[in-house]
């Protein structure tokens, strides 16, 4: 491929946020570029072709000026150029071209709901930090390279000034730590410290200065090399009815999750007599909603933190008809297929790879509707190809900003059985 700067003209977005070109019949993938934009730009490599982009010789009218200083290196919100009106039209236009290209489902097979939209700054309630010359940082665009922050305006109020504060009361001890995770949750903030060795005192140390220095409520020290976390205050916080803590999983935009919540809970609308089974439950996020109105949930989850927070959940309301089962969601749902078990409605939230199987579970199981939660829309598409292939047929889609700058978007697709599948 020539070294020489070339001419681009920007097409269409790709489903990883890039602007896609085409030059000598190739596809180009041109980071930081928008459809309708010309660019001079260095083509780089020989498989997948990449380009940097030298100059902007036209650019799009949704082009604006980024509301970070750290947009140009930062990897954390790779959209702050573009507004807010076309992040939204591109994520569902991405979404339903890649159901349509690679799963093979047309956007006349199905009810394109109303996107929900989220506020476009201030919403992540989650991050995950790294040790960087003394700092703590993210990693730059598209690369392991870390970029050191003072502050994050993506982050909510509570959080968005904690980096730079949060590494210096860390200092003694950053060189020890593999990453630092922050949670916001019912007002307060915790903070889970990964160690590449042992927990020793001079960490316990550290987080309970955090602690007295007001920029924390509670930390929680996780060793790699095992062994129990150390916590130093309670890290369980409460959530909106549930417990989450910083090194498990919570959702990072409160309130868009709140109507992904009932968005999934009113599609489901389980009976009183139905019985739903839930894969990659989490900590709750959707079981006990949906347990306030079916027969029971069978909720699985393989990460031992989550378990414990929804079964002290499940404990502390006395909520009497989830079973909740620490497994791996495969070995599950075989075991379950062995019983001959049956489920009413099925209901997953895969992590980023999908869901290979859940076609042929759900025939298996006999339910009559699966709701798939992703985050990914090529394993969206992959995995509602294989539901298509077992009968279940696509009704609705519809989207969540759960990411706003970036190009990550949350889809919810519901599948009814059809009346004829064996």
């Amino acid at each position: 491929m020539t070294d020489a700067p070339v001419e681009l003209r920007i097409e269409r977005w790709s489903k990883t946020g890039e602007g896609i070109a085409t030059f000598q019949g190739r596809a180009v993938f041109v980071a930081g570029a928008m459809p309708g934009e010309h660019v001079r730009a260095r083509i780089q490599g020989d498989g997948v072709l990449r380009a940097e982009v030298l100059e902007f010789l036209a650019t799009a009218p949704a082009r604006r000026a980024p509301a970070c200083p750290l947009a140009d290196r930062c990897g954390g919100c790779d959209w702050l150029h573009v507004d807010d009106a076309e992040q939204r039209r591109a994520k569902e236009a991405i979404v339903v071209s890649t159901l349509e290209r690679l799963g093979g489902i047309p956007s006349t097979d199905y009810a394109l709901e109303p996107f929900v939209v989220s506020q476009p700054m201030g919403t992540r309630r989650r991050a995950v930090l790294h040790p960087v010359k003394g700092a703590l940082g993210f990693f730059g665009r598209r690369s392991h390279e870390l970029v050191a922050v003072q502050r994050c305006p993506a982050l909510t109020p509570k959080l968005e000034a904690l980096p730079g504060p949060l590494a210096d009361v860390l200092a003694g001890v950053l060189k020890d730590l593999r990453e630092v995770r922050l949670l916001e949750a019912g007002g307060l903030v915790a903070a889970s410290l990964h160690l590449k060795d042992r927990a020793r005192p001079k960490h316990e140390a550290a987080a309970q200065a955090a602690r007295d220095r007001g920029l924390v409520d509670a930390v929680v020290l996780v060793a790699e090399t095992g062994g129990p976390p150390v916590s130093v205050g309670d890290v369980a916080l409460p959530d909106d009815g549930l417990l989450s803590r910083p090194d498990g999983f919570a959702q990072a935009n409160r309130p868009v999750n709140a109507q992904l919540v009932d968005a999934v809970v009113a599609w489901m609308a389980p009976g009183a007599s139905d019985e739903v089974l839930e894969l990659y439950a989490g900590n709750g996020n959707f079981t006990f909603p949906l347990a306030r109105q079916a027969r029971s949930v069978t909720a699985v989850e393989s990460t031992p933190v989550s378990v414990a927070l929804a079964q002290a959940v499940a404990r502390r309301d006395a909520v009497s008809n989830v079973r909740f089962v620490q497994a791996d969601a495969a070995a599950v749902v075989k075991g379950f297929v062995a019983e001959h078990k049956r489920f009413d409605q099925l209901l997953v939230d895969p992590p980023r790879a999908g869901c290979a199987g859940v076609g042929g579970w759900a025939a298996r199981l006999l339910v009559r509707q699966v709701v798939y939660v992703a985050c990914d829309p090529a394993s969206l598409a992959r995995d509602a190809a294989e539901l298509a292939s077992h009968g279940y047929r696509p009704s609705k889609l519809r989207l969540f900003d759960l990411f706003p700058q970036t190009h990550h978007v949350e889809a919810v697709m519901a599948f009814a059985r059809d009346q004829g599948a064996a």
